[in-house]
């Protein structure tokens, strides 16, 4: 423990036992004595009078004259001051230059007009004797006179005459003072004329008359004059004296007493009175008097005064007493300054006294006895000393005083019987005073101390004489300053800012750098508090006790307040209290005093509150049902989160208080109370609303969902660990239900609605324009749509992430259908666009049938075969572009989605059997590949086919595009069909006729049944028509789900078919003409422009090595072929290129690759079938053309500029499977056909090899006989019968939907399909040329008819693995991919 706190514990345990000796008589329950108001007037105004009279009197200068004396002139006449000028030969040295005049008359206006900054121009009398002379020189004919001659004495002799006429008026004669001043004047005016020559340089020019000028002023100037001073302006001259002002006696005069009159309201004419009449009694005499006798007291330690029993330390009482004999030394000193004759009366009173080694004082008069004692010590006779001690012993600690005292016994004049109840009296006062005091400014602020306005400059010098002349120590003038705050501050009298700027002062150290040395010694009994009395000491505790009681009621009013809009603060409170209450080691109050006022405060906060919810639950709730809204919950939840946000933010940077947290108080009364409330308050509106058949607005459950999960959040993070009253997401998931619902219903509507407003053009008007801005606006819009629906239920920020699954499930669902509508309108727009007649069909529709023929058989004649590029249309273009578009901004919606953990958190959450349950919907993937052998519907024997797919109830569910002049179409289209159950489809064969009904070319039907696909693995099927010909149909199943990649799966795969189609469309335009000048014909015409009989050999030695190669055409004849072909496509490519976008132009070439390579292909090999093919096979030289033509069409559409960059089609695009099986034909094409059925039933066995190894791999797979297509014991698709009617599953990879949810696994999915492939050895290159060879024809059939008894035994062993599957897992489970 420190030595201080020593010091303060020993101090409170002196106070304890002075307490139970009844040595300190203070008790509280009994109310104090008052000091007579009249008394401590008296005792005060003889205190200020006092200091009137000690005050250093004022001194002032008296004037005495000298004698008068004869004033003699240095010059006896004007013409010696001129003759200097006069008598210059050279009189142009001494002319003014031209111009000066003008100058000097601006220079005398300034004079005039005070505007000249020399000295001595300002006087009234030079200003007289300049206006006179100014005025003769404005005069014409002088000022023409002066200009014309410009001489010094000219100028001289008229201002010395004017000055004479100015100064002599009002003279007597015999008074001749007033020539000096002329010759002041006629300097001032030579000085005058030097300074406008220096001015404008004009003295360099003259130099001796500037020399002379100087010389005249100093002779004018001889006798050193300073004519401006008052002595020698009068010509009286003489000596100053110094004299002391008599005392007037007037309260005028008298400071203090001012203050004093003030602050009891008595009327100067009444304090002066008092004076009057007690001014012989009130005397510096009876001062001193009083000094000696309270020095008399202390030096015989009597109880008038303070004592050791006062003190709980010697030590204190010694400090105490050695400070009190110096200051009364001081006060002794500063009597005799004000009346040395008292010094002479009093006797041996007065020890030898050296101020300059006293110790201490708190008095302000050490400087002042200091001085004196200087002052006086050189004068004989008068030594002070004053080395005794001093006894104060009549001050009296009592706080109260006797109401009359005798006049006996009280020998003091100016000390009043009990000081220290005066001194307290008039501190209240005088504090009440200045508090009133309007016009009592507060001190200035500095750096170390803020602005405060505690007690008046006046105040303050009056307290510090009463508490000086009635012997009040220091210590205890602070004490009772804190006590007579407390008191005010108790009545409500004064704020709580005086009470800290009390203490702080209170505080405040005297600065070391400014203080005395010998004023340590109080310093530090001032903050020493074991040299305090004890009763000062007690009195602090008893301050200190009553004002902490008083600050925590305050404390405890402001506080319960802090939830009011303006509540009081409680900073300024605590803050007292913290700095100057429980820092204060005398504060007796224990923790368990604070922790009880905590409890109290905790109590009425927590009513508060309820009290306020309470309030705000009234005020925003109707007292009605029928008129409860979701708004009323919204708004009330809005008052408390804005009060709770409010209180938060008061309470920010400190949250506590007095171990007190109103923030989390309001937290834990006013959350679950809303919390219990919104949700019986929220059922009850729905139930209401339901009853009504009303349901309540959406939007309104939107808002409500927002605004409680916002007061979720703040209630964790407030109450953390604290469980939130319901689950909000359960009891609002209905809105969000219902607005997908409506946004489902509402689909179709807006993508029908876009479609009809969009004129299908370019957005940019750029003359190029960008990729991004060659789509039109439905499809922006329709993505707007998407976008806005799915911000809609992200902008919820749903907590609940499996709820927020299962909605993003449902509205990927609604954006599938809606991108199924836009691509069924635009394709419906589109394929009109494109199948509008041109100009020459136009005109074969008008011609008659016999028109028809004779055009026919002229064309015929002519061997002509009229095929015209076509005219795209830019709407068209751009739907295409719009397609486009979709797939990108859908891939982009699939990733911000995040598709992938949406499936994974429903696949968490739901249970297994929930997975695995009974798929009641499916969809069926219908390719339809191609037809073969149709009958001949045209005059020209040839047919337009297309497909029409319907159901058994006639309604039309597909239709694929028209394939012109072909008997054995390949279409390559494919469908979607959702079903419930079985289904029976028809599929019919239309040739397309411009004019007239479309003709039936055949007719046949499938049966669609979920039971069958149970293996979820496609089949095709060879279909026979009811006419002649025959039907390829490959199809397969997946189960609809309810899944979210699914859906976008599903999405994908209908832009890409609808991108597929509306391509194909597109290159079918083009196509005609491909197989025009990709043709038998265009081999027989340019082989017949030289003879050649190449084609006659080749047919009849097909079978024999040709030793000798006819000599063909040369490259460029070959090139000329393609280049009308070329030119098409550059046409037509140009017309693309306008609106295309870059992206979609690769796409359109690459279809039209692919046409190439098809036609190539069926230049080369018939299609894959199990009859014999009438097709010729081609000569070597033929063959040769047809790869030369390949080479050249290859680097046409890779289009390699001369920088050697690709602009055209991919290379890995181009050297598709496709192309490398053309390529690989060259090896087999002339092969003996004996070698072509070994080597054809060599690779069929290493297939079947291979898939016998993967299918054992899969015990629940088909047998390996039944997976293949090209085993030796069947051929595939491309054989009928049994196998065709049953249906085999096919070695093709089905492309599920699941594996097109986004570009990404379409992408990857591809590159499996091309790598299998690859790997996969084939027979069907083989086949088809067999199908030239006639003598192949036993071997073809005999594959066919082992193909159908293996057909019928893979059909039992499917029926019999479903049954098995159906028995392990039950019916319908599976997959569902």
């Amino acid at each position: 423990m420190s030595s201080t706190e020593n010091r303060v514990k020993g101090a409170k345990d002196r106070v304890n036992s002075l307490q139970q000796e009844g040595r300190l008589r203070r008790d509280t329950s009994r109310s104090k004595k008052v000091v007579p108001k009249t008394d401590a007037y008296t005792y005060t105004l003889r205190t200020a009078y006092l200091t009137y009279l000690l005050e250093p009197r004022a001194r002032r200068k008296e004037h005495v004259a000298p004698p008068k004396r004869h004033v003699q002139r240095s010059a006896t006449s004007i013409n010696d001051m001129v003759k200097d000028f006069s008598l210059i030969r050279d009189s142009r040295s001494t002319k003014f230059p031209h111009g000066f005049m003008s100058e000097l008359d601006k220079r005398m206006t300034g004079v005039l007009q005070m505007r000249e900054k020399m000295k001595g121009y300002d006087d009234p009398a030079v200003k007289r004797t300049f206006a006179a002379f100014l005025n003769e020189f404005k005069k014409p004919d002088y000022r023409k006179s002066v200009e014309k001659d410009r001489r010094v004495e000219d100028l001289l002799l008229i201002f010395f005459s004017n000055a004479t006429k100015v100064l002599q008026q009002g003279k007597a004669p015999e008074d001749d003072s007033w020539k000096l001043m002329v010759d002041r004047h006629v300097a001032l005016f030579v000085r005058l004329i030097s300074a406008t020559l220096k001015d404008h340089d004009w003295s360099r020019e003259r130099p001796e008359l500037a020399t002379r000028l100087q010389t005249l002023e100093a002779k004018l100037l001889v006798h050193d004059q300073d004519l401006s001073a008052e002595t020698q302006r009068n010509g009286a001259g003489g000596t100053t004296v110094e004299v002391e002002v008599p005392r007037s006696y007037e309260v005028k005069d008298m400071g203090l007493v001012q203050t004093v009159a003030k602050m009891f309201g008595m009327s100067n004419g009444q304090v002066q009175g008092d004076i009057m009449d007690n001014k012989a009694t009130w005397t510096e005499e009876a001062a001193l008097q009083d000094l000696k006798m309270y020095q008399t007291n202390l030096s015989l330690n009597t109880k008038k005064t303070l004592t050791h029993n006062d003190f709980d330390l010697d030590e204190g009482y010694e400090s105490w007493k050695k400070a009190e004999s110096h200051d009364l030394a001081e006060l002794v000193m500063a009597i005799l300054q004000s009346s040395p004759e008292l010094a002479k009366t009093s006797g041996n009173f007065l020890p030898q006294f050296q101020p300059t080694n006293g110790n201490a004082s708190d008095s302000g008069y050490s400087d002042m006895s200091r001085g004196a004692s200087e002052q006086s010590s050189g004068e004989p006779g008068s030594p002070y000393i004053v080395d005794q001690p001093v006894d104060m012993s009549f001050l009296n600690l009592d706080e109260t005083v006797h109401e009359e005292l005798p006049k006996d016994d009280q020998p003091y004049t100016f000390i009043p019987p009990d000081p220290r109840a005066f001194y307290r009296y008039v501190l209240n006062l005088a504090l009440s005073h200045d508090i009133r005091d309007q016009e009592l400014q507060p001190t200035e602020a500095t750096e170390e101390n803020p602005s405060i306005k505690l007690l008046s400059k006046q105040s303050t010098t009056l307290l510090n004489e009463l508490g000086i002349r009635w012997r009040i120590p220091q210590f205890s003038r602070l004490i009772l300053l804190l006590d007579v705050i407390r008191e005010k501050y108790i009545n409500q009298e004064i704020p709580l800012d005086t009470v800290d700027t009390a203490f702080e002062f209170v505080k405040k150290p005297i600065d070391d750098r400014k203080a005395r040395k010998d004023s340590q010694v109080v310093q530090s009994s001032l903050f020493d508090r074991s040299k305090w009395t004890v009763a000062d000491f007690a009195l602090n505790q008893q301050v200190l006790s009553s004002l902490h009681d008083a600050f925590l009621r305050e404390l405890f009013e402001n506080f319960v307040q802090c939830y009011e809009s303006k509540p009081p603060s409680i900073g300024p409170v605590m803050y007292v209290l913290e700095h100057h209450i429980y820092d204060d080691p005398l504060f007796a109050k224990t923790p368990e005093d604070l922790d009880e006022f905590a409890d109290r405060v905790r109590i009425e906060l927590r009513q508060r509150a309820r009290d306020l919810y309470g309030g705000m639950l009234s005020d925003q709730i109707p007292g009605k049902l029928e008129d409860w809204e979701f708004f009323h919950v919204i708004q009330l939840g809005k008052s408390v989160i804005k009060l709770a946000e409010k209180i938060q933010k008061r309470w920010r940077k400190n949250p506590e208080a007095m171990g007190v947290n109103p923030f989390t108080i309001l937290v834990e009364e006013v959350f679950p109370a809303y919390v219990g409330d919104s949700r019986d308050l929220v059922k009850r509106i729905m139930t209401f609303a339901e009853e009504k058949g009303e349901p309540v607005p959406v939007q309104d459950g939107f808002d409500l969902y927002k605004e409680l999960v916002s007061i979720r959040q703040v209630y964790s993070t407030a109450l953390p660990g604290v469980q939130f009253g319901f689950h909000i997401e359960d009891l609002l998931s209905e809105f969000v239900w219902r607005w997908i619902k409506l946004t489902d219903a509402n689909m179709n509507d807006w993508v029908e609605n876009s479609i009809k407003q969009d004129q299908f053009q370019v957005r940019s008007e750029a003359e190029i324009p960008p990729d991004e801005e060659r789509h039109s606006v439905s499809v922006v819009d329709i993505f707007r749509s998407f976008n806005q629906s799915i911000e809609q239920i992200v902008s919820l920020d749903w907590d609940d992430d499996y709820q927020y699954a299962k909605f993003m499930t449902a509205i990927s669902k609604t954006i599938s259908t809606g991108l199924g509508r836009y691509c069924e309108l635009i394709e419906q727009t589109f394929t009109k666009e494109m199948d509008r007649l041109t100009p020459q069909q136009e005109a074969e529709v008008r011609q008659t049938r016999q028109e028809k023929w004779v055009q026919l058989a002229k064309d015929a004649w002519a061997n002509k075969e009229k095929i015209e590029p076509f005219q795209f249309l830019p709407e068209s273009l751009v739907k295409l572009n719009n397609v486009e578009y979709a797939i990108l901004q859908l891939d982009k919606l699939e990733h911000e989605v995040n598709v992938d953990a949406c499936a994974e958190v429903v696949q968490k959450h739901e249970p297994q059997t929930k997975l695995h349950q009974q798929i009641d919907k499916y969809v069926f993937t219908i390719k339809i590949i191609e037809a073969e052998d149709l009958k001949a519907c045209d005059i020209n024997g040839l047919s337009d086919p297309y497909v029409v797919l319907g159901d058994e109830y006639q309604k039309r569910l597909a239709k694929t595009r028209v394939v012109y002049g072909n008997l054995n179409p390949r279409w390559d289209e494919t469908i979607d069909i959702a079903t419930q159950g079985p289904l029976n489809i028809i599929a019919t064969i239309w040739d397309w006729d411009a004019l007239g009904d479309h003709d039936c070319v055949g007719r046949t039907s499938l049966k669609l049944d979920p039971s069958h696909f149970r293996d979820y693995l496609p089949r095709e099927y060879w279909l026979d028509l009811d006419t002649q010909g025959r039907l390829l149909l490959r199809v397969s199943m997946e189960g609809e789900r309810d899944d979210i990649q699914f859906y976008f799966g599903k999405a994908f795969r209908t832009l890409k078919r609808a991108e597929r189609d509306m391509t194909r469309r597109i290159t079918d335009k083009l196509s005609a003409y491909i197989h025009h000048c990709l043709s038998r014909r265009a081999l027989k015409n340019l082989l017949n422009k030289g003879f050649t009989v190449s084609a006659v050999a080749g047919y009849f030695n097909r079978n024999r090595v040709q030793s000798v190669q006819p000599q063909g055409p040369s490259q460029a004849d070959v090139g000329s072929t393609l280049k009308p072909l070329f030119t098409y496509f550059d046409d037509n490519f140009a017309i693309m290129k306008q609106t295309l976008t870059d992206t979609a132009m690769v796409t359109v070439m690459t279809r039209l690759w692919k046409e190439v390579l098809s036609t190539i292909e069926s230049l080369i090999v018939p299609p894959l079938s199990d009859k014999p093919s009438s097709q010729r096979q081609l000569t070597q030289q033929e063959l040769d053309i047809v790869f030369k033509w390949l080479e050249m069409l290859f680097d046409f559409f890779h289009a390699v500029d001369e920088e050697g960059v690709a602009n055209g089609v991919p290379l890995d695009i181009l050297k598709s499977p496709k192309y490398h099986e053309i390529v690989s034909m060259n090896y087999f094409y002339f092969l003996p056909t004996d070698d072509l059925i070994r080597d054809s039933e060599r690779i069929a066995a290493v297939s079947l090899q291979k898939r016998q190894q993967a299918a054992g791999n899969n015990r629940l797979s088909a047998p390996a006989t039944l997976l293949t297509t090209n085993t030796p014991g069947g051929l595939g698709h491309a054989f009928g019968g049994g196998a065709g009617l049953m249906g085999l599953p096919s070695t093709r990879r089905s492309k599920s939907i699941m594996l097109s949810r986004n570009l990404g696994t379409m992408k990857k999915a591809k590159e499996e399909k091309r790598r299998e492939m690859q790997a996969e050895p084939s027979d069907d290159i083989i086949l088809r040329i067999l199908r030239m060879r006639p003598e192949a024809e036993r071997y073809l059939r005999d594959r066919s008819r082992q193909k159908e008894r293996l057909a019928a035994a893979a059909a039992a062993e499917m029926i019999v693995r479903q049954s098995l599957l159906a028995g392990v897992t039950g019916r319908g489970r599976g997959p569902g991919r």
